[in-house]
């Protein structure tokens, strides 16, 4: 059997993980505690889910450290950034799984307000988190990852508050590199498939995917399967590992087939 190849940047300094709380943030976290990294990660609300996080991060051997962030406040992101590199020593991968909560609206009932204010979080939320990190992932030829959705490849009806703000991270994500690729850093996005974890709790409980939506999803997908924020962890962990040091620029669906 092939040994796993370890990664050499996991020895020293901590992952980011932005949204570490969430069902696949935390996924993450452990995904990334269990690959040999400590962790920093930020919650909006629950604190508690965040320590329980950290919690399971330190059960396997790794350090890990949680604060509150607003991601929309831009001194405040630079500040968690800056405490985690001098508490770690470095940040050598950077993961922004955070994002706010999608309503599925039709366009045409999509209040103006509502979409900017969805767009506005999840935008400035990743931009923030990328420009006050791009200094540490220099000094440490470092990964960043996003999440984002195949509905930028393949548009679900009602979607467009996911598709959206999606695309112009992965924009940004490329741009990041292009640009920083001479300093060493990789940088990818991962298209999010419908999981049964994270959000998919709230958008039931609302209504919002009903039964004949997920059954219909199912459908449509190679696998005939939603996903577990487990999988998407891996394909995160993944790409901000030496496993894939040649990758990037890149975004890879792990969303069950939907958006081939």
């Amino acid at each position: 059997m092939t040994q796993q190849r370890q990664t050499a940047r996991y020895a020293s300094g901590a992952a980011i993980v932005a949204g570490g709380s969430g069902g696949i943030g935390a996924a993450i976290c452990r995904a990334l505690a269990n690959a040999g990294s400590d962790v920093a990660l930020t919650y909006h609300r629950n604190g508690d889910r965040a320590a329980a996080v950290a919690g399971e991060v330190e059960a396997v051997g790794r350090k890990a450290r949680t604060t509150q962030v607003d991601l929309t406040d831009e001194a405040a992101v630079r500040a968690f950034v800056d405490e985690s590199a001098r508490e770690f020593g470095a940040v050598h991968t950077v993961v922004y799984a955070a994002g706010p909560y999608i309503h599925m609206r039709h366009v045409s009932r999509l209040e103006p307000k509502l979409f900017r204010d969805t767009v506005a979080t999840d935008l400035f939320g990743a931009y923030h988190l990328i420009h006050a990190a791009l200094p540490e992932l220099r000094k440490t030829r470092g990964v960043l990852v996003a999440l984002a959705t195949p509905a930028m490849r393949r548009y679900a009806v009602k979607d467009v508050m996911s598709a959206a703000p999606k695309a112009a991270v992965e924009a940004i994500v490329k741009a990041v590199a292009a640009e920083e690729g001479r300093f060493g850093i990789r940088a990818n996005c991962v298209g999010v498939g419908v999981i049964s974890d994270g959000m998919y709790h709230q958008l039931v409980a609302t209504g919002d995917m009903d039964d004949k939506f997920l059954e219909s999803t199912k459908n449509i997908l190679a696998l005939r399967r939603l996903g577990r924020a487990e999988e998407i962890a891996d394909v995160v962990e993944f790409l901000a590992s030496d496993r894939s040091s040649y990758v990037t620029g890149q975004t890879l669906m792990a969303d069950g087939g939907y958006a081939m």
